[in-house]
């Protein structure tokens, strides 16, 4: 483990060079890992170890969309590919990756298969965090260990196949064993990490609840939506107020970014753009951070996980979340945006 500084503080990561691939196969050569729900990041950390040579199967409810799916990823029915109890009594390591409303109702099927001395992994700290709202209470005798890419398991897969890692948290809740630690770096590396970092499960579930509602996500179609609706009304074109908006920052700007930073994107700039850029960029960070403080404090209050379970929990959740994906997806804003995609050189 290395001490790397972040903008002056000191932190724990573990590089590919420390510990390598080999090293991770060697920790563990003797594991089997079940991976328990092929839905979001199933697919991404179960490919990616496949590949990196580990000992790996699925268990998900046949006559399902997704144990369809495993199949067409390649795995096989009765030698890789299992229901999800038989996948869980035969795993050392139970990759939990259903939905956090999922892992509260198989919960009691997992839990009697934890004998002691296996691991329960997670990647995402919500449901051990909130265990007084979920039940997910695990047996004193087995290790507790996180993994949570920062990506989307789409994302972790595609990097992995060009070559790159997508960066990962750790964390250990409960080390039983006295193996927890190697057996948490060994699958961050496996799953196809770039570098991990040391969190704990409280701060995994409270920035990645923050960032999922900010900045990732909510607040930043808050802030398309609201530049295109004040362009468009001042008479821009929704193809303007699109490719202003979202295009050229996607496209062109976020990965300069990505590369070298925000400070290097204002040094590389017109003069105009830059004035600007640095005339406004308190305004908005004034302007929005009472709100991230609101939301902070609703994650931390546990009221945003409860929310969260009551609605996943219903039985019409599914047909309500068409509903608001439908008023996102018929939007002007976003139906411009399908005509702009189809308009790029590569789609063409």
């Amino acid at each position: 483990m290395a001490k790397i500084n972040f903008g002056g503080t000191e932190e724990n990561v573990v590089t590919r060079e420390e510990f390598p691939l080999s090293k991770a196969q060697e920790v563990l050569k003797n594991e089997t890992i079940a991976i328990i729900g092929y839905g979001v990041q199933g697919p991404g950390q179960s490919l990616n170890l496949r590949d990196n040579g580990f000992n790996v199967i699925i268990g998900q409810r046949k006559a399902s969309k997704t144990w369809d799916k495993a199949i067409a990823d390649g795995w096989v029915p009765g030698k890789n590919l299992f229901e999800i109890e038989e996948a869980c009594e035969k795993g050392t390591i139970i990759q939990f990756l259903l939905s956090d409303a999922g892992q509260i109702t198989l919960w009691p099927t997992v839990k009697k298969h934890l004998t002691a001395g296996k691991a329960l992994y997670f990647s995402h700290g919500f449901g051990i965090t909130y265990k007084e709202r979920t039940g997910i209470i695990p047996p004193a005798d087995v290790d507790v260990i996180l993994v949570a890419p920062k990506g989307s398991g789409t994302s972790l897969r595609r990097m992995f196949l060009q070559g790159r890692g997508l960066n990962s948290s750790y964390a250990i809740f409960q080390d039983a064993t006295g193996k927890a630690w190697e057996r948490v770096v060994a699958l961050g590396i496996g799953v196809g990490s770039g570098y991990l970092f040391e969190t704990d499960f409280k701060k995994e579930v409270f920035s990645d609840l923050t960032g999922e509602r900010g900045t990732l996500m909510g607040a930043i179609q808050g802030i398309f939506a609201a530049q295109y609706e004040v362009l468009r009304s001042n008479g821009h074109s929704p193809s303007e107020a699109f490719n202003e908006t979202v295009e050229e920052l996607t496209q062109s700007l976020m990965p300069l970014v990505a590369e070298n930073g925000m400070d290097w994107m204002y040094a590389n700039c017109s003069t105009t753009a830059q004035r600007g850029a640095l005339d406004w960029w308190k305004k908005f960070r004034d302007a929005s951070k009472p709100v991230f403080e609101d939301l902070y404090k609703e994650v931390a209050a546990g009221r945003e996980a409860q929310r969260s379970i009551d609605s996943n929990s219903k039985d019409d959740y599914r047909v309500k979340l068409e509903e608001e994906l439908k008023e996102l997806r018929e939007s002007e804003m976003w139906r411009a945006g399908a005509a702009v995609r189809k308009l790029r050189p590569e789609n063409n």
